[in-house]
């Protein structure tokens, strides 16, 4: 009886989003949202080429459990290279998306890590929610931040930009940023938020000189990696993550210009841009491995940072070393 019912509704709004797209012309890049009948349940169905929304066994973002974490001795530090660039943050109705600029002549090259390749910066995106005890794409063991950060980055040795790396295999890098709530930011973070105002309303954009990447990520060589997905449509499974095993900074004052933010323009502003995450995908027996050692007997006397620590965590607490 549920699978009967749950097939007419699925019908109904496949139908409604069909005849809603014909009619007025828009794009399935524009009809998709992070809520209701177009929200990230209904992904996979309102576009066949979205299918892996729904059926992909390797998608984003994740619940990251410590006590599941495997070491892996062969896992490098990971590098990115320190010089500043310019480019463009802009408001595109489903998050905040700074992009470097197309005529930057000295790329920035992400290499180490859990990486085989070369991997060359793209954009950042924000993710964050309406309220702070929710914003951020993974959890760390059921915990959420109210905001993550994701820089990616596309294999430049196998491809020729992003766009055609999106669907290949090993085709992208993401590394992930959690944010927690501070009294002083992260300072590229404010090169970032200093430009919301600007950018208030959908389509949006303003150019941001001098951001240094490298910047953002915390004071830690310390990560989490596994294989996954995009987090938006089409989910394409194609991303190595990598998630910094120490927190950033974000102020109530720029959480709050974040949320002013609108998805639509200044004459139909919509609903807040907020909110913008998907919510946790299975594993599905995915290993997540770190390079963190759990060998206490290796460090005697000696404990290193952790997610946990850093937050307070109320969860089982990370061993240290």
């Amino acid at each position: 009886m549920h699978s009967y019912l749950e097939a007419v509704i699925v019908t109904t709004v496949l139908q409604i989003l069909f005849s809603f797209s014909a009619v007025s012309g828009v794009s399935w890049e524009e009809w998709w949202t992070y809520d209701g009948i177009s929200g990230p349940a209904f992904w996979g169905l309102i576009n066949p080429e979205w299918s892996l929304c729904n059926k992909g066994r390797r998608q984003s973002p994740v619940n990251l459990e410590p006590e599941k974490l495997l070491f892996d001795p062969n896992l490098r530090f990971l590098h990115i290279d320190k010089h500043r660039i310019n480019g463009l943050i802009s408001n595109t109705g489903h998050s905040v998306i700074f992009t470097v600029e197309n005529e930057t002549r000295h790329h920035i090259n992400i290499t180490g890590g859990p990486l085989s390749y070369k991997y060359q910066f793209h954009e950042i995106h924000i993710h964050y929610g309406l309220h702070d005890q929710f914003g951020s794409e993974h959890a760390i063991n059921g915990y959420s931040f109210p905001a993550e950060i994701q820089i990616f980055g596309f294999n430049s040795q196998l491809y020729s930009n992003f766009s055609e790396a999106l669907h290949k295999a090993q085709g992208i890098v993401s590394i992930s940023l959690l944010l927690q709530l501070g009294d002083l930011s992260n300072p590229e973070l404010r090169i970032l938020t200093e430009e919301l105002e600007n950018i208030k309303y959908g389509g949006a954009e303003m150019p941001v000189n001098r951001l240094s990447v490298r910047g953002l990520l915390p004071d830690t060589d310390y990560y989490m990696t596994y294989d996954g997905s995009t987090t938006a449509p089409a989910c394409f499974e194609t991303v190595t993550w990598i998630i910094i095993n120490k927190p950033i900074y974000i102020t109530k004052q720029q959480l709050h210009g974040l949320r002013r933010l609108m998805q639509g323009d200044a004459r139909h502003p919509k609903a807040p841009l907020g909110n913008n995450f998907r919510p946790p995908q299975p594993l599905h027996h995915r290993a997540v491995r770190t390079n963190i050692d759990f060998d206490l007997s290796k460090y005697p006397g000696k404990t290193c940072p952790s997610m946990h620590r850093d937050m307070h965590y109320k969860a089982k607490t990370w061993t240290q070393y």
